[in-house]
Order: structure tokens, then C-alpha cells, then sequence
């Protein structure tokens, strides 16, 4: 597969395995080093542990028709041979003894040489079929799920607020051309896909088809405006929501086919300015975006005690309502009221966070 997808800056820590499947299921990472050292020294033990027993047998075995003259370097070279199903013959085991320890004790040895001289190709054919076997059960399952295009500070915050509120992981699918970027995601224990997400087989490896929900967080408003595009192209009932830097552009990204647009530059310099004009107002304003600090803003279905009565007599529960969704259309708190609350309405309201692990 060409490689013209993915910037210069990234391509260095960018593995023929990664770039030849796109997906990038979680996994725990393993130190080759460490597998390399575990190997040398099994075979190492394996060969010294023979040797040793040849040596202990030195009278029941023979060198070129002379018994009971092997030295320890001659046991070493046995076992070297042996193990390495060499075998040139000039030693060999003349006693029923030896042949027996032969039979019971080295010949497993010997299997436990070859399977750590043969064991990293092995390992690599095993694990390239595993992962393959995981991509195409992962592509056969997934639906459903959100996409998050971009996973620099907004792509992780986003992920993990979705996590926060019961997203499972697996239902979380992360489209970055940035090897780092890709590695968090896989330690959040989320899927991710090395690529860019202006590339429309790119989104599609990610499922955007079947996806519910997409997230556009690039650091880029043109880069935003062609990701939307092509997102919606693949699916126009997928729900789209895209961050953008600059207000004027959000209308671009509108008329793209983004369900919502959040203005990311904009809302951080109003909310500075409120912060330093009203402080108490700032404060209340950071408390709700980060619903680590005690309140958070969510969308709610109603329960069974609450259908028939006032949104107002929802408040008196602890929550404040700001707005009620019926039949997709919101009544805010300036729209004219809703009397009682029906089935299949949604609330808006902000509440206390839940306190989280």
C-alpha cells in the first residue's frame, strides 16, 4: 500500500504491519528485547543442561569408536549437534542408559531448541494470523459506534468524556495519521486507524458507514471541511459534530453536512473574557465542561415518575432543566413552555457529576 497518506513527520515509527492493515486493535505492548534476552537464554539453559547430562554419562558414550574419553567440550559439542539435529555421528551413546536419557530427557530438549530458534517466525505467522482473524470479526461487528477523526487534545477529551458517560470502549473508533496519536488510543483500550481522514477507504476501514456518531476534531478548519465531506458521503444519516477555529467557517462546515459545529477558539476567548468580567459565572461555566469538577450538562429520557408532570417539577429533584426534545424539536427555557412532560420526551439538564473512578 503507498505511504503518500500519511505526513513525513509521522512515517518513521510507522511498522509494514501497521501500514499494510490500517486497524490497530488495543493490545498490551511487549519489550523485543526482552523476548530476544527470554529466548537466548532458554536455548542457552536447554544446551548446558545437555551437555551436562552427556558429561555425567561420559563412560556410555563413545568418540569414533573410543569409550570414556569425552571431555566437557566434547559433551558441548554434542549437545550443540544434537540439538541442532546436526548429528554427525562421531559421538554417540553405546550404553542402554544413555540412549534411554537420550530417548526421555534430550530429544524434549532438543524440541525446546528448535521451537525458540524457529519460535519468532512462528510468533510473527501466529500473531499476524490472530490479529487478522480480530480485524475481520471487529469489521463484522461493528456498528453502530462513534468515530473520532483526530485525536490530538480534543480527540482524547472527547473520547474520554464519552467514556465518562458509558460509551464502551469498543464502540470508540479513533482515525489519526499520527503513530503517537495512535498509541494512546490503543492504551485507552479504543481501535485505531492510521490514516487520513480526508481519504474516503480510510473511513471506510473505520466503519463511518455504519457508525452513529462522528466526531471531527482535526487542528485544521480545511482539514475539518473535507473529513465532513466525505463522512457524509458515505453515510447521510450518520450524526456529524465538528469542531472548527474559526467562527466564519462554521457555516462551511455546516453546509458540508456537520449536524453540529463548535467553534473551539471562539468559546475558549468568551469564556476567558466571562471569567475576568464575571468570575462566579466563569467559574460555573468551567464547572460544567468539566464534569470532574461536580456539575455536569447531559440529554436524558424521562423516567415513569416524571411523565405528567411540569419540567419546572423536575427541578425540584436536584436538576435544573434547561430545555425539553419532543418528536426532535427543543423547547428551550426562552421557547414557550412545555405543560407536561410525554412519553418518549428528552430532558436537558445539568445535575450533579457522578463521581468517576
Amino acid at each position: 500500500m503507498a505511504r503518500n497518506w500519511i505526513p513525513d513527520r509521522f512515517r518513521a515509527d510507522i511498522t509494514e504491519e501497521e501500514e499494510a492493515s490500517l486497524i490497530n486493535l488495543p493490545a498490551r505492548d511487549v519489550t523485543p528485547v526482552l523476548q530476544i534476552m527470554l529466548r537466548i537464554g532458554i536455548a542457552l539453559a536447554a544446551l548446558v543442561v545437555t551437555a551436562l547430562i552427556v558429561f555425567a554419562e561420559r563412560g556410555c558414550y563413545a568418540d569414533r569408536g573410543v569409550t570414556g574419553t569425552l571431555t566437557f567440550v566434547d559433551a558441548l559439542y554434542y549437545a550443540a549437534v544434537s540439538l541442532s539435529t546436526t548429528g554427525y555421528g562421531d559421538i554417540a551413546p553405546v550404553c542402554e542408559s544413555a540412549r534411554l536419557v537420550n530417548v526421555v530427557v534430550i530429544t524434549p530438549l532438543r524440541f525446546l531448541f528448535l521451537i525458540v530458534l524457529i519460535g519468532t517466525t512462528v510468533e510473527v505467522l501466529t500473531t499476524r494470523t490472530r490479529l487478522n482473524y480480530r480485524r475481520k470479526i471487529w469489521r463484522k461487528k461493528v456498528h453502530e459506534h462513534t468515530v473520532i477523526i483526530g485525536f490530538g487534545v480534543k480527540g482524547r477529551s472527547a473520547a474520554r468524556k464519552l467514556i465518562d458517560n458509558g460509551i464502551a470502549k469498543s464502540q470508540i473508533v479513533v482515525v489519526t495519521p499520527d503513530t503517537p496519536g495512535i498509541g494512546d488510543a490503543k492504551r485507552m483500550g479504543l481501535v485505531g486507524i492510521l490514516g487520513d481522514g480526508r481519504r474516503e477507504e480510510i473511513l471506510e476501514e473505520a466503519g463511518v458507514a455504519r457508525a452513529k456518531q462522528v466526531i471531527v476534531a482535526t487542528n485544521e478548519d480545511d482539514t475539518s471541511i473535507l473529513v465532513t465531506l466525505t463522512a457524509r458521503r458515505l453515510s447521510t444519516e450518520v450524526e456529524i459534530v465538528a469542531s472548527v477555529r474559526e467562527g466564519h467557517n462554521a457555516s462551511i462546515l455546516r453546509q458540508s453536512g456537520a449536524n453540529n459545529v463548535i467553534p473551539t477558539a471562539e468559546s475558549a476567548g468568551s469564556l476567558m473574557a466571562l471569567s475576568l468580567i464575571s468570575p462566579e459565572a466563569g467559574d460555573l461555566m468551567e464547572d460544567l465542561l468539566d464534569s470532574n469538577r461536580g456539575l455536569e450538562i447531559v440529554q436524558r429520557p424521562i423516567t415513569k415518575d416524571e411523565l405528567g408532570i411540569t419540567p419546572t417539577e423536575v427541578n425540584s429533584t436536584g436538576e435544573i432543566v434547561l430545555a425539553v426534545i419532543r418528536g426532535g424539536t427543543v423547547s428551550r427555557l426562552n421557547s414557550p413552555p412545555i405543560r407536561l412532560l410525554e412519553k418518549e420526551d428528552h430532558l436537558v439538564v445539568i445535575r450533579d457529576a457522578p463521581p468517576r473512578p
